[in-house]
């Protein structure tokens, strides 16, 4: 006679598996009861209020706003003229130090005595210690870069 391929671990296996199935069956009919007798079914709704804070209760119409279509802007806001004019890109200052055998100084800016790197490539006159001159700046490998000097008169 042949032996059962089953072995004892095989059939406890088994109840076990078979034991959780049910087990998740009863807990979903007493959910299902549970929901029955409270009166609720299906999902809970979680609202918006105007904050944008969550809560459970409807918002009030009567605090609703109407926002007209045109008054949505999906656009860079237009600067106004004002601003362009505080916003300008060449700045003032004197040169600190320049060695012209190796092409590099450092011009601090009058307006707020903070220190820029110019390089030669960055030059339109050429310009030596003292010199008041004027310069844009642009963003280097290690900070901001003085581009474009030029001798103020």
């Amino acid at each position: 006679m042949a032996k059962s391929q089953q072995t004892f671990s095989k059939v406890e296996k088994e109840k076990k598996r078979l034991k959780k199935r049910e087990d998740k069956r009863k807990k979903m009919e007493a959910r299902k009861l549970e929901r029955q007798e409270n009166g609720t079914s299906g999902i809970e709704f979680a609202y918006v209020d105007y904050n944008g804070n969550l809560v459970d209760t409807p918002p009030d119409p009567s605090q609703k706003v109407e926002i007209e279509i045109e008054d949505i802007a999906i656009s860079i806001p237009k600067t106004l003229e004002s601003e362009r004019e505080a916003f300008n890109p060449v700045r003032i200052g004197v040169v600190n130090f320049f060695d012209t055998s190796k092409g590099f100084g450092f011009i601090i800016d009058s307006e707020n005595q903070e220190k820029y790197f110019t390089h030669v490539s960055g030059l339109i006159d050429e310009i030596t210690e003292g010199n008041k001159v004027s310069f844009e700046l642009e963003k280097g490998q290690r900070g901001m870069n003085a581009v474009k000097v030029k001798l103020e008169k």
